[in-house]
């Protein structure tokens, strides 16, 4: 029996607790499962409505730049005629900006920039997750997992327990839907690199708990599995290991159609033959190696 190891102690947002770090601003979003949104630390039930919801969620996600407010309006009210939708969209921005009755509550930072022709929201006064995730994938996004410093990778992991689930969950508007898997991609990156820090730091059962986290994304991505063999093994659970491939195996025949790559086989006959070595091999191409 294997003791797991102590995790990297970080707190996930599950439900309706916010994260650490998510009152350093007048504003804080939470974009990664379901839409929530604070203003000065309390509930902002104004933005309960689901078009005000995807402008300020769209001026979000494309935050570093300004928008022409006629292709914005074109984007958001597609099916709308050009009058209308400039029409709706001064609407929106004035119920985001609070209005009259709200105005005097609004923090003093504005949550909008706002020009005759343009809209942006304001950075310098938000919080917002896909932020703190995007962020640690810049940070870390050319060292390979195995040469994350121990401070790198408790910085991946607050960004990827802030990944509470898909952004925007059964949203299916074309800009949210491209998005959505750009970030997916990105989350799954960084938990690949996590599994290559844990294996190097001995923390084993860690590294299969964020293995773990990737196959309920992919069940078919063959360098998770490899690597959780691996983890496996070296914590002394030789079973488990073998139990690992057999799931590779038939996941990437269920899903793909494919057999285990070589790699992946060649671990599985070193683990069968229980020598003591894994096989090293994190190179381009390899299953350890990450995108």
């Amino acid at each position: 029996m294997v003791t797991a190891r102590p995790s990297l102690d970080l707190r996930s947002p599950a439900g309706g607790d916010w994260p650490a770090g998510a009152d350093s601003q007048p504003y804080s979003f939470l974009l990664f499962g379901r839409f929530q949104a604070r203003r000065t630390r309390a509930d902002w039930p104004q933005l309960d409505g689901r078009k005000l919801q995807e402008i300020l969620s769209y001026l979000l996600l494309f935050r570093q730049r300004p928008h022409q407010r006629e292709v914005l309006a074109g984007t958001l009210w597609a099916s709308s005629s050009r009058p209308r939708s400039r029409k709706n969209l001064r609407q929106s921005l004035w119920q985001l900006q609070g209005g009259r009755q709200e105005a005097a509550h609004s923090p003093s930072t504005p949550l909008l920039l706002v020009g005759k022709e343009w809209v942006q929201v304001n950075q310098s006064g938000i919080w917002l997750d896909v932020g703190e995730l995007e962020t640690a994938y810049e940070a870390v996004r050319s060292t390979p997992g195995e040469r994350l410093s121990a401070g790198e990778a408790e910085t991946v992991s607050r960004a990827v327990d802030l990944y509470r689930g898909d952004l925007l969950e059964d949203w299916r508007e074309e800009w949210c839907i491209f998005e959505r898997e750009r970030l997916r991609a990105v989350n799954l990156v960084m938990l690949e690199k996590l599994l290559g820090y844990c294996e190097v730091a001995g923390r084993f059962e860690e590294g299969l708990g964020y293995g773990e986290r990737i196959l309920r994304h992919d069940r078919a991505h063959e360098r998770a599995h490899w690597r959780m063999m691996r983890l496996s093994y070296l914590a002394g659970d030789r079973t488990g290991a073998l139990r690992q491939f057999e799931k590779c195996r038939a996941a990437l025949a269920e899903e793909l159609g494919v057999a285990p790559g070589r790699l992946t086989r060649t671990l599985h006959e070193q683990i069968c033959a229980d020598s003591g070595e894994v096989l090293v091999s994190t190179g381009p191409g390899s299953p350890a190696s990450t995108a």
